[in-house]
């Protein structure tokens, strides 16, 4: 469309200082977005200072704007005014005048030098009257919260904590803008509150976690310490919303939240810029504890994966590609195709190192739904995928094979074969394990293959064999034994001779006292020349 009406230069720099004045630079950013992703479906000039623009947001908006009063400026959104919406159109605009859009949306550093205020009384009054006309609008958009849109609570959020988003990002900043948004919340409906305040967690961990930026625009891949810290903690609240909200979200009458809350998961998950993929967790959370239970076919996965490619066509070259592959490797193994979702695990591990909650969520969905068979074959299957420097995620991978053979006895043998495929890491769950399965005989076997030293364990550790396979311990003791021997110094000595006690007592338990006395006449025979040790042999009462 080519205006009828020119923009002369006064106007132009005009514009810009309004802009400066009035739009916050995540709305410039945002307004900036919406304009390139062509959002501004319709834009009309009816007189040369009045624009009305039709902007595509959650639902279609209308924007009207006065040039010459920018303030009186009004967007049909939640938020009413200086949004992203008319930002947008505000673009659209400059672009059909031939104006430079980049200068528009650096407004804030391109606006032209402002003549001192009149006096800092004056100046702060100007303040306090825009902090009260927002607030009145706080105000006013807050009444119609029980029947806005998520993606409205999200911008009514948004407007909430505006004067916030300067702050450091560590846990005052949650705190604050929390405090900022319930403070002008009213009461809502109490199925609606659980999924209002679940919202807000939400809203406030995407701008804790937002990516760091330098002055080019490039975006820092890692958070500080202080903001993850604080991100790791309200990771926890969330995830304890999600088990709240369980008993609302299986409800057929809140069906409508749930989808919008997926729906707004999934656009965080999938455009999450952090390796630490906070949303991907929280996605994967609502569809084990809140659709899962309430899904009667396969049609919902299949609904599910069109999304995910769907939301991943949008997201462009911002597209968080790992967590994309973890989300449809979820979806196919709820459909049992168990070879597309592993296919898709392969790919993700490509991209990055698959965490343990991740995989656990697989584990936990099919035990869960008691299908032992899938959970030994996932077992198998991902065992090379688990970080095993950090042994903590061994444990709760192991206790998903305690139940998988518990309730599918012939899953024990690839069960021992995963953890001897993850020696040494899985070192002590191995011999944990092998002596709570009474594997007394294999247990023996790995030691005995290690040199391990029997006066490394404490005598309750062997207590078990001793009491159920005593002559296990024999050849663990004399090859101990003959090793101290050889070192051939007093404590290698006194050692062996402690272990010939414990074997003393081993020989009486099983009623071998003959064959004991046999061993140590011929021991004592061989090593007759070695004083420091018979004088050890005399102290330890086991020569007269």
């Amino acid at each position: 469309m080519i205006p009828t009406y020119e923009i002369n230069d006064d106007q132009w720099n005009k514009l810009i200082q309004d802009v400066a004045d009035n739009f916050s630079d995540v709305t410039l950013s945002r307004g900036f977005q919406y304009y390139k992703q062509g959002r501004v479906v319709k834009l009309t000039i009816p007189s040369d200072r009045n624009v009305k623009a039709i902007v595509e947001g959650s639902e279609l908006y209308h924007v009207n704007i006065n040039l010459d009063n920018l303030t009186s400026t009004r967007c049909d959104c939640p938020v009413s005014w200086n949004c992203k919406h008319i930002f947008a159109a505000l673009l659209k605009y400059a672009n059909l005048h031939n104006r430079s859009v980049h200068t528009l949306v650096n407004a804030k550093t391109t606006a032209p030098s402002k003549p001192p205020a009149k006096s800092y009384n004056q100046a702060k009054q100007i303040e306090a009257r825009k902090a009260a006309d927002n607030e009145t609008l706080l105000k006013e958009q807050a009444k119609r919260l029980p029947r806005m849109s998520i993606p409205e609570w999200h911008e009514w959020f948004e407007l909430s904590t505006v004067r916030l988003m300067q702050s450091s990002r560590n846990t005052q900043f949650i705190n604050d803008a929390l405090a900022s948004i319930y403070r002008r919340k009213p009461t809502l409906p109490p199925e609606i509150e659980t999924f209002f305040k679940f919202h807000a967690l939400l809203f406030v961990l995407s701008k804790l976690t937002k990516q760091p930026q330098d002055l080019s625009g490039y975006a820092y891949s890692y958070l500080a310490f202080h903001t993850h810290h604080a991100a790791s903690d309200l990771q926890v609240t969330i995830e304890q919303g999600i088990f709240q909200a369980a008993s609302l979200a299986v409800q057929p009458a809140n069906s409508g939240l749930v989808e919008q809350t997926l729906a707004h998961l999934r656009k965080e998950m999938l455009s999450e810029a952090n390796d630490n993929h906070y949303f991907l967790a929280h996605y994967l959370s609502v569809w084990n504890h809140w659709i899962c239970p309430t899904v009667n076919d396969t049609r919902s996965y299949a609904e599910e994966l069109r999304q995910l490619d769907e939301t991943a066509d949008q997201a462009g070259s911002v597209l968080s590609k790992f967590a994309w592959r973890i989300a449809r490797a979820g979806m196919h193994m709820y459909q049992s195709n168990d070879p597309e979702a592993w296919a898709q695990l392969v790919a993700a591990k490509k991209i990055s190192d698959i965490s343990a909650d991740y995989l656990l969520f697989y584990l936990s969905h099919l035990s869960q739904s008691e299908q032992w068979a899938r959970l030994t074959d996932w077992l198998s299957e991902i065992s090379p995928y688990l970080n095993l420097r950090r042994n903590a995620n061994i444990r709760p991978y192991s206790e998903f094979w305690e139940l998988a053979v518990d309730h599918h006895p012939e899953a024990e043998p690839q069960m021992w074969d995963s953890l001897v495929s993850m020696l040494p890491h899985s070192r002590a769950l191995y011999e944990e394990k092998l002596l709570a399965h009474g594997k007394w005989e294999r247990w023996m076997d790995f030691h005995l293959s290690l040199d391990s030293d029997p006066l490394d364990f404490r005598v309750t550790d062997l207590a078990p064999i001793e009491k159920n396979a005593p002559e296990m311990l024999l050849p663990f003791y004399h090859q101990a034994v003959e090793r101290y021997v050889l070192i051939k110094n007093r404590d290698g000595y006194k050692s062996a001779v402690k272990l010939l006690k414990r074997l003393a007592k081993l020989y009486k338990k099983m009623k071998q006292e003959p064959r004991w006395e046999l061993f140590l006449s011929s021991f004592t025979f061989r090593h007759s020349r070695l004083r420091a040790l018979q004088e050890e042999l005399r102290k330890g009462k086991l020569l007269q």
